[in-house]
């Protein structure tokens, strides 16, 4: 099968990273659908109220259940059903995440986490939250729907991704990362299952349930954070005090995963997760790891002391990247979650043609 992923040079080489983008064009009303509704608009000395904006979109048909047709379950969670649908406003594909409420408990603390952040989260390569809809039972949330997500994608190149691709997608990973990181937003659940890929190629950061607002850098959080495999290891020790590195060390495993197809650190348990990190990377010490001897978790496991492996043994289509994956997980310590020199030293991946797998 060949997949391919068009390249465009001028947005790429372009990019502002401080950008805001606007909604996409795929939610602007149908042209005539206004008029069969009879909306008169104000003259321009009559703004309108919010409450009067409010009633318009609700009888476009923006916060209605009706509005969307569902067509195929996609995914079943604890809290929520996520099916694909169309809108009939747009005739557009949309992802509906449809989440039960408790009459006890109310929406759940993720779907607010996500609905609060996504509103005011606009970029290319974060998934596009279309509207909101709250009934006695439910809350749904519509997104643009996109085809696949970036495991589903693997799974059906084998495994086995170009080069070209897996730094094309490791840009927009960073990307739409960085933009997050600016507005001091975490995501803290990235896993090649939260990166979502359209038919042109596009990756979108999704999933944001997880996902905090940061105050400062050592603010406390919980540590029951992000996929065991995709997990840092202070995290995985017990440390709730991170920023933004704790994103990076989920950009480094995926990296890894794209080049050599297949997870770097596929631990069962937490100790066995430590473990698997400790024999590539190396056993911490004081030197590399000040405090390391005196954390509890730590000393409670015994570690052997694992010597620090060579990363293109285990993956040897790495040439010429392995410096780079290297600097995500060293960035997890140092860089501080700031992508400027990454993306610069990848740009030189992006050129005006058309690559398969």
């Amino acid at each position: 099968m060949l997949h391919v992923l068009p390249v465009y040079m001028d947005l790429i080489m372009s990019y502002d990273l401080n950008k805001r983008l606007s909604l996409p064009a795929d939610i602007r009303i149908p042209d005539g659908y206004l008029e069969k509704l009879q909306l008169t608009s104000p003259s321009f000395d009559q703004p309108l109220s919010r409450r009067s904006r409010r009633a318009s979109l609700s009888e476009i048909g923006f916060g209605k259940l009706e509005t969307y047709i569902k067509l195929d379950k996609l995914g079943e969670g604890t809290y929520a059903t996520v099916f694909k649908g169309r809108s009939k406003l747009t005739d557009n594909l949309v992802a509906l995440k449809e989440i039960r409420l408790e009459h006890e408990e109310g929406a759940p603390c993720t779907a607010i986490r996500e609905v609060s952040l996504l509103k005011d989260l606009k970029h290319a390569n974060i998934v596009t939250l279309h509207d909101i809809i709250h009934t006695d039972k439910s809350l749904t949330l519509v997104f643009e729907y996109l085809d696949k997500d970036l495991k589903q994608y693997m799974d059906d190149c084998g495994n086995i991704l170009s080069m070209q691709n897996v730094k094309i997608f490791l840009f927009q990973i960073l990307r739409g990362l960085s933009y997050c990181h600016r507005r001091k937003v975490l995501h803290r659940d990235l896993k090649p299952q939260n990166l979502l890929i359209n038919e042109r190629g596009e990756l979108k950061l999704a999933d944001f349930g997880l996902a905090r607002a940061k105050s400062v850098p050592t603010k406390t959080y919980s540590n029951e954070v992000v996929t065991l495999w995709y997990r840092p290891p202070d995290v995985l020790l017990g440390s709730s005090e991170y920023s933004t590195q704790i994103d990076m060390w989920g950009v480094g495993c995926i990296f890894y995963e794209m080049a050599a197809g297949r997870p770097l650190f596929p631990g069962s348990t937490v100790e066995d997760e430590l473990h698997l990190i400790f024999r590539l990377l190396g056993t911490p010490s004081e030197d590399s790891w000040p405090g390391i001897s005196s954390m509890e978790e730590f000393k409670s496991y015994k570690f052997p002391k694992y010597k620090t492996q060579p990363l293109i043994n285990h993956a040897p289509r790495y040439v010429g990247l392995q410096a780079w994956v290297q600097i995500c997980w060293s960035g997890y310590i140092i860089l501080k979650g700031q992508f400027s020199l990454i993306i610069k030293c990848l740009s030189d991946v992006f050129r005006p043609t058309r690559v398969g797998h």
